[in-house]
């Protein structure tokens, strides 16, 4: 290692204490001087030692090195332990924060010299906004239940430690499908349901109907427009009821058109126009409506929390329903028989069309045509929630509901028609 670039890394394990301890500082800001264990001083100082124990550890070879930067870890921890024990006892607080994130600066700053400047920097970044976020996590941990908290372990556990166990490869018994990529976007389709319930757990149904409707959109707006339904016809609302299934339906069309994008951007091109006109159309219906009856701030009910074992199972299976079908549908039925296949499906959902049916493209059907199949399922899922809406939620709901998201609808279609 060259004068020049030794120079530059101890630079960067001087910049990560630096930057760790002017969050450090900034928190204890109040402080009198002598007050605070360790601020930007301190802990500048900790991740250039970090960097110059790596330095004669580089000169003494693997296990001597090894032995001199923990030696340097344990001196760090001997030397900081008893101020952060008074300061502790002088404030009457349990915290080991600024003791772990000095650790943690310093094995940065020797991890600049030896490994990937880059990778260092990014991870100082990553921890100053984890000390950053304090009041946020702690609010969250305040918010959310255990099961919520199970869910997220439950995603965790399903990506991390179910997906290695799942064959990678297209299983002829199965009519070649692959159970990996199934379960892949099982997972995929759920995390974004469960991001879309958390939005609106932790942030209130309070925000308003638009609000509510645009993050449950991300969950299922089906979900919004039976649970807007129901509401108004308990009496609730009607116009911001239906508002708030409008932006709802104006998610849920860019939703497909992300998760398409996401598995098949080739098809996703054929989906930009038709569907974000549809996703135009409704949203700016449901702002007017917002507008004229004050929905900003009304009330929405909660979703239910929609990542369980049992609805992923039952998206997987769905999923793997829907693509073998349509994959035989297609082999002996011709193309067409795809588009049937959609219909029906879209009736209650249209995820399982728009991760199932693009993978047939190229090779069973044709780019375009996989295209159509989405644009099937969305337009059948549009007019059956204009019906649930009309038949479960009275007249002045269902018919704003149903005409304005027909509309909508019916402008994205005169693109597939005339684009």
């Amino acid at each position: 290692m060259g004068t020049e670039e030794l120079i530059h890394r101890l630079a960067a394990a001087l910049a990560i204490g630096l930057l760790v301890g002017t969050e450090r500082h900034w928190r204890e800001r109040q402080e009198a001087p002598g007050r605070r264990t360790a601020g930007v001083r301190t802990f500048a100082l900790t991740g250039l030692f970090g960097g110059v124990m790596a330095v004669l550890a580089a000169a003494l070879g693997q296990a001597g090195g090894a032995l001199l930067l923990g030696f340097g870890l344990v001196a760090l921890l001997a030397a900081q332990l008893p101020f952060a024990l008074r300061e502790a006892e002088a404030e009457n607080k349990v915290s080991a924060t600024s003791l772990v994130a000095a650790l943690g600066t310093y094995s940065l700053g020797a991890l600049a010299v030896l490994g990937d400047m880059a990778v260092a920097g990014a991870a100082a970044v990553a921890m100053t906004a984890i000390l950053a976020s304090r009041e946020s996590l702690h609010g969250l941990m305040k918010r959310i239940t255990w099961a919520e908290l199970r869910s997220a372990l439950m995603l965790l556990s399903m990506t991390l430690l179910v997906m290695p166990l799942i064959p990678d490869e297209p299983i002829a018994l199965l009519g070649g499908l692959n159970p990996a990529k199934i379960w892949r976007f099982a997972i995929l389709l759920a995390a974004i349901s469960y991001l879309g319930y958390l939005a609106v757990r932790l942030l209130g149904p309070e925000r308003g109907l638009l609000f509510s409707g645009a993050a449950g959109g991300l969950v299922s707006s089906t979900a919004v427009t039976l649970a807007n339904a129901r509401a108004a016809a308990a009496g609730g609302a009607a116009l911001a009821l239906a508002a708030g299934a409008l932006m709802a339906g104006a998610v849920s069309c860019l939703r497909t058109i992300g998760i398409v994008a996401f598995i098949a951007p080739a098809v996703a091109a054929h989906l930009f126009a038709p569907l974000g006109v549809a996703a135009l159309g409704m949203a700016l219906a449901g702002f007017v409506l917002a507008r004229r009856t004050g929905a900003d701030g009304a009330a929405a009910s909660m979703p239910d929390n929609p990542f369980e074992l049992s609805a992923v199972l039952k998206i997987a299976l769905l999923l793997a329903a829907v693509v073998l079908i349509s994959k035989l549908a297609a082999e002996r039925l011709g193309p067409e028989a795809v588009l049937a296949v959609a219909a029906i499906t879209g009736l209650a959902d249209v995820d399982a069309v728009a991760l199932s049916v693009p993978l047939l493209a190229p090779g069973t059907i044709s780019l375009a045509f996989a295209a159509q199949a989405v644009l099937m399922a969305v337009a059948v899922n549009i007019c059956a929630k204009a019906g649930y809406a009309l038949a479960l939620g009275g007249g002045r709901y269902g018919m704003a509901y149903a005409g304005l998201s027909l509309a909508a609808g019916a402008l994205g279609a005169l693109f597939v028609l005339f684009g």
